[in-house]
């Protein structure tokens, strides 16, 4: 007796592919960078990588659904293996590098959940200043995660599921709070609108020059990060031909309006000027400071007194808090372990030592995680005892992560005419029809990924700030010669055995 497996409609497809993508914290991101000026922006990535990238991978995955090495087994068929290994591990160290950013990133959702705002460029553990205490608790966060997450303890990113449904509901609560402010405010914006320029130009000091603006790309390309999991639902969808390329343009149309909208409504409640260019304002802590600054205009839209509206303030922030603490947990105890095993049992055994492949009794990669845990607290203590302060801290981890995350693109989009040239595959999915489509869908998406990044490193160091370009080179520059020695050790072991 065969099951009936009940396939997406393209409704459930477009909900499906929201939910794996949009960011409520990236909005205030973008906002807080750009102003109205992300909005273009948005727009951009949504066409020129969006869409075309997620229709390769729809490709990839629909091809290759019985592959069970991932992304490993695409790139390896299409390029070759060492091209495939380099990627996959590239891939497997944008991970490290969200492990480093988030577990020094998580102590403020904590400190304004407690506090009611950031508190953590003000603590200090003995004589360390507050960026080395950050990476100290960073260290203890790693530690921990990793000693419950290698015995199996999955049930803890069920519960903290709740927080991804409660910052879910925060962009409800932006959209009817923002609505009610503006009404009660009559029709007035805390950041005026004046004429086309507002939506070209940024009120940030930093992002006004051309190469800066350009390099602001990157941060909308991470907002669109996920749709790698869009390739594995070509084949859970009915009629696939018809409605997935519908479903990825209409949720490509709804997310990019989404953020747009998103990054509007900021402009109702804060002032750029007014409320974001404190020193103390960085990529950290910027969504718990508008969150904060939306409850305190409401109170304001009211003619409530001041202290009322700053309680109400730091109720919003606490709140939002929360939900991003129980969020960015319940990732971490997945992403700690999922990517790990996706390499080590996805690539060639033999590539690694018989320990990093071992599995314990809760079939977890115990020694593995533990070697990871240890690569990610020597980043940790390097980037935190760099001696920035904490704003340039949280900035640095922001940069590298979202340079980090989006490399992989490269590789994945370079595979992309190697993959569809391949003859005697099984294509049950086919969107680009045509060669001059191919090279046209690839050629975009590497010019548009690989140049936001390339502006993305060397924007810091036009302004003197030459830690930042290094860091983000040396990260991925440090991985792919670790994968690259790795995979030529075990080539020369293979050659020694035969």
């Amino acid at each position: 007796m065969t099951t009936q497996v009940k396939k997406l409609t393209l409704i459930g497809l477009i909900l499906m592919i929201f939910t794996s993508v949009f960011g409520f914290a990236n909005s205030p991101s973008a906002f807080y960078l750009m102003g109205y000026g992300a909005i273009p922006w948005y727009i951009f990535s949504a066409i020129c990588f969006f869409i075309p990238y997620a229709l390769m991978m729809a490709e990839f995955g629909s091809t290759y659904k019985n592959e069970q090495g991932g992304i490993f087994s695409w790139m390896n068929d299409s390029v070759g293996p060492r091209f495939a290994f380099i990627g996959t591990f590239m891939w497997f160290a944008s991970y490290v590098i969200w492990m480093v950013s988030t577990s020094s990133k998580v102590w403020i959702p904590l400190s304004t959940f407690i506090f009611g705002g950031d508190k953590t460029q003000e603590w200090r553990l003995f004589s360390l200043s507050p960026t080395q205490t950050v990476g100290v608790l960073a260290i203890v966060w790693m530690i921990v995660i990793t000693f419950f997450a290698s015995r199996g303890l999955k049930q803890i990113s069920k519960v903290t599921a709740v927080g991804g449904i409660a910052v879910t509901g925060l962009n409800l609560v932006l959209l009817l709070v923002s609505v009610l402010i503006i009404i009660l405010n009559g029709g007035e914006f805390a950041q005026p609108i004046t004429g086309w320029s507002s939506f070209v130009e940024s009120p940030n000091p930093s992002y006004v020059t051309p190469l800066a603006t350009l390099s602001f790309v990157v941060f909308a390309i991470f907002a669109y990060g996920g749709i790698e999991a869009v390739g594995g639902l070509v084949d859970q969808t009915k009629n696939p031909e018809k409605n997935f390329p519908k479903g990825v343009i209409i949720s490509a149309i709804i997310i990019s309006v989404g953020y747009a909208l998103g990054i509007f409504l900021w402009g109702v409640s804060a002032n750029w000027l007014q409320v974001l260019s404190g020193k103390t304002t960085n990529l950290g802590n910027i969504t718990y400071v508008l969150m904060y600054n939306l409850g305190f205009e409401l109170g304001n839209a009211f003619h409530l007194s001041a202290t009322t509206a700053a309680s109400i303030g730091t109720w919003f922030a606490r709140i939002t808090g929360l939900s991003m603490f129980l969020a960015y947990t319940g990732a971490f105890f997945t992403l700690i372990y999922s990517p790990l095993k996706t390499l080590i049992q996805g690539t060639p055994a033999k590539v690694w030592p018989k320990k990093m492949t071992r599995m314990n009794k809760a079939n977890m990669p115990e020694f593995a995680m533990w070697t990871q845990c240890l690569a990610v607290i020597i980043i940790i203590l390097l980037a935190s005892f760099g001696g920035d302060n904490a704003s340039a801290f949280y900035n640095k981890l922001t940069l590298m992560a979202n340079v980090s995350m989006t490399l992989p693109y490269l590789f994945l989009a370079f595979a992309f005419p190697f993959f569809k040239a391949k003859k005697g595959l099984s294509r049950e999915f086919v969107i680009y029809k045509k060669k001059w489509q191919t090279y046209l869908g690839t050629a975009v998406v590497l010019i548009v990924v690989g140049f936001a990044n390339v502006f993305t490193i060397i924007n810091p160091s036009l302004n003197g700030d030459y830690s930042s370009t290094i860091w983000m080179i040396a990260g991925p520059v440090v991985f792919a010669i670790v994968a690259y020695v790795l995979y030529e050790t075990y080539l020369m072991r293979t050659k020694k055995g035969s």
